[in-house]
């Protein structure tokens, strides 16, 4: 069960002796608490990783009076990230996130010696417009890096990425049919919750090599 830090703002799930903390940051849309990240949370937290969640303060904001804002701009995002690792007083931290918070985690994890990054569904570009630069940090990217894309991504399709050039030390991982939050369509005979425990076995045997 999870269990909260009102000082530091973080739910933590798992054990606080694991091998790696994973520090888990949300999509622009839904917070920490959403039923993806906590399912997330909870699988990784059954296979002995220790999980921090947090919430970007535009959302931790809305938490407070509902009210609906836009995501904060770059650097404060990059700010409360750079915060919630403090917090976790971890040493061993893989950085990971959910769409627009993969990315800020992906624009970090050189920078602050990450053992490892995970990326659920990575925004490669805006639906509609495959084009752009958010593919920049993947391209030279240095640490171990592991992307859980649904191969009809709207951000970032199957097919759109495999033209990307992204660094050897990044592998996609497709969860079939997955749209950007994973979930298939019904007709492909597959379920939300088995593209969720796909990824989350995907995304532990990634932790488990980085902890031996």
């Amino acid at each position: 069960m999870a269990s909260s830090s009102p000082r530091c703002d973080l739910l933590i799930d798992g054990p606080a002796r694991a091998p790696l903390t994973v520090v888990l940051a949300h999509g622009a849309g839904a917070g920490m608490e959403h039923p993806f990240m906590a399912a997330v949370a909870r699988g990784l937290a059954d296979g002995g990783m220790r999980v921090a969640r947090f919430e970007f303060p535009y959302m931790a904001a809305r938490r407070v009076d509902g009210r609906k804002r836009p995501p904060d701009r770059a650097p404060v995002l990059e700010d409360a990230f750079r915060d919630a690792i403090a917090a976790t007083k971890a040493r061993n931290v893989v950085l990971a996130g959910k769409s627009m918070g993969a990315r800020i985690a992906a624009s970090l994890a050189g920078e602050l010696g990450a053992r490892g990054l995970i990326c659920l569904g990575y925004p490669f570009h805006a639906p509609g417009k495959p084009v752009g630069n958010r593919a920049d940090a993947l391209k030279s990217m240095t640490v171990p890096t592991l992307i859980l894309q649904g191969s009809r991504d709207a951000f970032g399709t199957r097919a759109e990425v495999s033209r990307y050039r992204l660094a050897p030390r990044v592998r996609v991982h497709y969860l079939e049919d997955g749209d950007h939050s994973l979930k298939p369509r019904k007709a492909s005979g597959r379920t939300e919750e088995q593209n969720i425990a796909e990824a989350v076995t995907e995304a532990l045997a990634f932790l488990g090599g980085l902890a031996r």
